[in-house]
């Protein structure tokens, strides 16, 4: 019974194989559906001078996940916190949209797996949670209402592009359950960081040392940046603080870029010296990174790599953002490991001490 059923199979296989043969699939079927995967880009924007860039208005989105469920499964995320920031570069943060939402029940034996995650990033519990929350239906109602243009065409959300994919998602999730149809679109924050200098330089930094300035933990802790609830449990994953972040980096690259002067809503209170350097001494205890040292009266940080690091370049009459390199006289080179200053000075001090 096994080898007819075998060798029966194995007639059909050869069957279907034919049929593709003498009929494949048309060209236009298949870009189709290579279309429907696509995530559209953000290098397609353009403005018409400075000004148009610098009173355009951003939305930064991200949404938290009770984890992350395998490929196989239809339900690929449960989400639990969203967080969106209204952004200029001329006014700074604008407004905010935060809620925590009413997740849908974890798929069939991926509960641990899920609490787990939320436990490692955000603790946002699966259920017990003491805060109201909000189901599908409102979240999306409201957050279509906050970005509601005064005018003009209908906005579009930037998030981190390794969090696109898992944003993307969840937004097609919670509007396919309200019947809901038309979203707006979500792009990278780095191509839209990258078009900024590009419009501002004609020419542009890599994507790596975009997302490398982004990955920042300068603000983690700041007053003002994260909701209510991970500020009073001290907890750095917040959906709202992340959008925070994206808007605060952006504020520190690019705001001296197009001439903009920092205020309250560019950067957190304790950064309130807006434009002044207030890094003091540090050494870094690795000589393939950058070791920062405070510039004096300069009111500018300066920054020592070894040669082997990629060098960008931007047009020296122009200020150069954070992290891009540029000829200037009177920078000197510093090389060797920190360590061994470090393990140097000690020993010079426990010397002065016993003298």
């Amino acid at each position: 019974m096994a080898r007819k059923w075998k060798e029966e199979k194995r007639a059909q296989k050869t069957v279907e194989e034919t049929c593709n043969l003498d009929h494949p699939v048309p060209d236009c079927l298949t870009t189709k559906m290579g279309s429907v995967t696509s995530l559209p880009d953000a290098s397609a924007m353009s403005w018409k001078n400075d000004q148009a860039v610098i009173a355009n208005i951003f939305y930064f989105l991200n949404i938290y996940s009770h984890g992350k469920m395998p490929s196989h499964c239809e339900q690929r995320f449960l989400p639990c916190e969203i967080g969106c920031v209204k952004y200029s570069l001329q006014d700074g943060i604008m407004d905010h949209f935060h809620h925590f939402i009413d997740p849908e029940v974890p798929p069939r034996g991926f509960r641990y797996h899920c609490q787990a995650a939320s436990d490692a990033t955000h603790k946002i519990p699966i259920s017990g949670l003491n805060l109201s929350r909000t189901g599908y239906a409102v979240v999306l109602r409201e957050l279509l209402e906050f970005i509601q243009p005064g005018s003009g065409g209908r906005p579009c959300f930037y998030c981190r592009s390794n969090d696109r994919f898992q944003i993307s998602w969840c937004l097609n999730r919670m509007a396919s359950v309200t019947g809901i149809e038309s979203l707006p679109e979500v792009l990278a924050v780095e191509d839209l960081v990258i078009e900024l200098y590009r419009k501002k330089y004609q020419k542009e930094p890599s994507k790596t040392w975009v997302s490398r300035e982004m990955d920042v933990f300068l603000w983690d802790f700041s007053s003002n940046t994260r909701c209510k609830w991970h500020e009073e449990n001290d907890i750095v994953c917040c959906a709202l603080a992340s959008c925070k972040k994206i808007a605060y980096c952006i504020s520190k690259s690019l705001a001296n870029v197009y001439g903009v002067s920092l205020t309250a809503a560019h950067l957190p209170p304790q950064d309130s010296d807006y434009g002044e350097s207030t890094n003091t001494k540090m050494v870094v205890l690795d000589a393939r990174r950058f070791q920062k040292v405070e510039a004096g009266d300069s009111g500018y940080v300066r920054h020592f790599a070894s040669p082997s690091q990629d060098q960008e370049f931007i047009p020296s009459n122009c200020d150069s953002p954070r992290g891009v390199k540029t000829c200037l006289s009177g920078t000197s080179i510093m090389r060797g490991r920190g360590i061994i200053r470090l393990l140097r000075s000690a020993s010079d001090l426990s010397k002065s001490f016993s003298n």
